[in-house]
């Protein structure tokens, strides 16, 4: 066990990489709305598996497989509530130094591809009501800290916010970087320093991203640790659910992202185990 603040304050620490793409390497089905949640709620044992391919790869902190599981969907309340608490069981039973509950956007849930644009249509309360109860349920479940993740537009950040007053715990958030919801001037680095004046946040930034929006988005950032865990450089098609383009190597750009503030550094989406041990040697 680490203590993620003091950690942070002297050195970068290793986040995991894209668990979804292991679980799908490892033959599991990820097709599903509830993705890498389906091999959660049907074969756990795979999950723990695959957090710790990720630990032996080096990394220090697991994000939990949470991020499309919510109440008010398909699922039974009763069953999600269990689901959030098995995702950070099956996270801490593969070993990991510390465990963080993965909260998505309201996109997450939807699976319509919306978790890029923040387009839900919903106002500041509605967003509130939407992660309430799952914030409540996470930072109950024994996690090290929470893990509020490719959040895409100004407001869901605000509702985070403010929903994280309500609560006394740790979290880290990171926006998707790439998302429309941020195309304004300047908005991306308010929406961080929004996020930043949350009670109990010890890190803000980027996730889910090209690799070459990292260093963009680290300009006139909070005085916090930053987060940085871009996908691989493929394009997400939302209508077909498939990727597209070149992967690149993630390492190659980490000791820049460390060099402009970053101190948690890992990959999202189709990154592996070998890209989160190529990480870990480059900065460290």
């Amino acid at each position: 066990m680490i203590d993620l603040a003091t950690a942070l304050a002297q050195r970068p620490v290793i986040l995991d990489g894209g668990l979804g793409t292991l679980l799908e390497s490892r033959g599991n089905d990820v097709t599903s709305d509830l993705w890498s949640a389906r091999v959660l709620r049907d074969e756990p044992d795979e999950v723990r598996a695959a957090h710790a391919e990720f630990v032996a790869a080096g990394a220090e902190v697991v994000i939990t497989a949470s991020y499309q599981i919510g109440f008010g969907g398909e699922i039974p309340d009763a069953e999600v509530e269990a689901l959030l608490r098995r995702s950070v069981t099956a996270a801490r039973d593969a070993g990991a130094a510390l465990v963080a509950a993965s909260v998505g956007p309201v996109g997450a849930l939807r699976a319509d591809g919306s978790e890029y644009t923040g387009a839900y249509g919903l106002s500041l309360a509605e967003l509130r009501h939407a992660h309430r109860r799952r914030l409540h349920v996470l930072a109950e479940a024994g996690a090290d800290v929470l893990a509020i993740e490719t959040i895409p537009s100004p407001l869901e950040v605000e509702a985070l916010a403010l929903e994280l007053a309500e609560l006394d715990v740790l979290a880290f958030v990171s926006l998707s970087a790439d998302s429309t919801g941020f195309a304004g001037r300047g908005a991306l680095a308010a929406a961080l320093r929004e996020a930043a004046s949350a009670p109990g946040v010890v890190a803000v930034g980027i996730n889910c991203c090209a690799p070459g929006s990292v260093l963009p988005a680290l300009v006139d950032v909070p005085d916090l640790p930053l987060v940085v865990y871009p996908n691989t450089g493929e394009t997400w098609e939302a209508a077909t659910r498939t990727w597209h383009g070149g992967a690149a190597p993630l390492a190659d750009d980490a000791p820049a992202w460390v060099a402009a503030g970053a101190r948690l550094v890992g990959g999202c989406c189709r990154s592996t185990p070998a890209d989160i041990a190529a990480i870990a040697a480059a900065v460290r």
